[in-house]
């Protein structure tokens, strides 16, 4: 379906965004920039490899997994390098602050990586088709970005350094002057995420309303009509995209038309929603108007059932709420909060919503690339979640009873937000550069993604702390039990 024209023009964009990419992380990190370069190259190379060893097909949900196992692992170099630069500006040498910031950073990438390893399995056992696929490149990509992170960086590193250079200056410094208050709007954000989710549910109301479908579920899941057309010459992927389908859509008054080439022929195969007698005859006549048709041949109509079962629906469904439960689990067992678990799910359940939204109102076709979708957000949202966690805990662990708790949780926002803000335009990159150069069934691929990962973005700075704050975290308590566990861990170590 995606034929030789999408996948070309995919690996250009891809290249072109891996480039741009590998530019903006060596002139905001200088010497780790480069060291995250060589380590990006290892890593695509290094997935790349299995999916070839391992002969995994690749579907458009497939590279979905491989653009987000990307964006993680230059997520875990950012992590990192915002860690050394911080320990400069605190300092320390720059070879202590190497090891430090690699200390530091190695719980949150272990766990923001194992949280969507779990969801990967998860998906892998119980989902179908899309799903699996995805799963799988993930599952792969996140063990391979977990050991070019943490082990091939730390290598290279060590080795710059180790041949000169040494400077400070080569690797810059983070100082947080000022702390935002981000927990002051928390009012105002969350009602921005209502609203939004909301607008949605009015608009799948009054779509059904009219008698369409409240989403615009492709052919995938609504089935529809199929009409062959064999040429008198053959046309390439991108004649048939740019040229032939506007005929169609024209012709039938319809929006959605894929098509499908017959291999070393002239014949041309396009699926449409199902369409009258009287759209098929407009159809037939545009096109063979326009293009001529094969002497002796015919125009073929049949009508197609839905590629994408009930049982399978049921199954993306299932999946995806295990892989939630067990990313909860896996949270709740990590941080021994469950508020930190449930702030996580909520802000989860608002991203998919607030994207589903954008479905809705944009009437953007809900395929099989759906389901890889709303698991990339996911998995995105997660992840940058997990960072502010993980720095909240951490200052809970230095705190006293003296300590502010609004004041931590702002101030932990507010030193992960370079992170947030510099792994949300690397993954912005390379999806902008896959919308800006794909085909039309990339287009519809990449623009949720570059929505949701915008809305993954927002969650995690405005809401996840937000909502962890409400649900108890404001409390005194939560500094007493964190003073207390710090007083029994130094009393074992004194004992021992």
């Amino acid at each position: 379906q995606l034929g030789h024209d999408a996948i070309h023009t995919s690996l250009i964009a891809a290249a072109i965004g891996f480039a741009l990419l590998c530019v903006f992380m060596i002139a905001i990190y200088r010497v780790p920039g480069v060291v995250a370069t060589l380590s990006l190259i290892i890593y695509t190379t290094l997935v790349l490899f299995l999916v070839s060893v391992y002969d995994l097909t690749l579907t458009l949900p497939g590279i979905a997994g491989i653009i987000l196992g990307i964006g993680m692992a230059v997520d875990a170099n950012v992590i990192i390098y915002t860690r050394i630069r911080e320990e400069i500006a605190a300092g320390k040498s720059v070879e202590n602050s190497i090891l430090a910031g690699y200390n530091k950073a190695t719980s949150a990438i272990v766990d923001g990586n194992v949280t969507t390893l779990i969801a990967a399995i998860v998906l892998y056992i119980f989902g179908t088709g899309p799903v699996k696929g995805f799963a799988t490149t993930l599952a792969v990509g996140n063990i391979v970005s977990i050991f070019t992170a943490l082990v091939i960086t730390k290598v290279i590193m060590k080795l710059l350094y180790n041949f000169g250079l040494t400077k400070p200056s080569m690797y810059g410094k983070t100082t947080h002057r000022r702390t935002y208050d981000i927990l002051s709007i928390k009012k105002w954000t969350i009602t921005v995420s209502i609203v939004l989710i909301v607008i949605g549910f009015i608009t799948m109301g009054v779509q059904s309303a009219l008698g369409n479908r409240a989403l615009n579920f492709s052919l995938e899941f609504v089935g529809g009509s199929t009409t062959s057309f064999t040429f008198d010459k053959e046309y390439s992927q991108s004649e048939i995209e740019n040229d032939i389908i506007p005929v169609i859509r024209d012709a039938a008054g319809i929006t959605e038309v894929q098509q499908q080439k017959v291999q070393n022929s002239t014949k041309v195969s396009f699926k449409t929603t199902d369409l009258s007698l009287e759209q098929r005859e407009a159809v037939e006549e545009a096109v063979t108007a326009k293009f001529p048709i094969e002497d002796g041949s015919i125009v073929e109509t049949d009508t197609i059932s839905s590629s994408v079962s009930s049982t399978m629906k049921k199954n993306a469904i299932l999946s995806v709420i295990l892989a939630t439960i067990a990313m909860l689990i896996y949270i709740f067992a990590r941080f021994r909060d469950i508020k930190f678990a449930l702030a996580a799910v909520m802000a989860l359940l608002q991203d998919v919503l607030v994207v589903i939204t954008f479905y809705a109102v944009f009437r953007v076709p809900v395929g099989n690339t759906f389901i890889a979708c709303m698991l990339t957000i996911v998995g995105y949202s997660i992840n940058g979640t997990i960072i502010i966690f993980d720095r909240i805990r951490e200052m809970l662990k230095s705190a006293n009873s003296k300590t502010n708790i609004t004041e931590l949780v702002n101030s932990a926002i507010t030193s992960t937000l370079t992170r947030n803000i510099n792994t949300t335009i690397t993954t912005l990159i390379m999806l902008v550069m896959l919308y800006i150069l794909g085909v039309t069934s990339v287009k519809e691929f990449s623009l949720p993604l570059i929505v949701g990962i915008i809305v993954g973005f927002y969650s995690s700075v405005f809401l996840t702390s937000s909502f962890w704050y409400m649900l108890g975290g404001k409390n005194r308590g939560v500094i007493d039990e964190a003073v207390n566990k710090r007083k029994k861990a130094e009393s074992i170590g004194k004992d021992g």
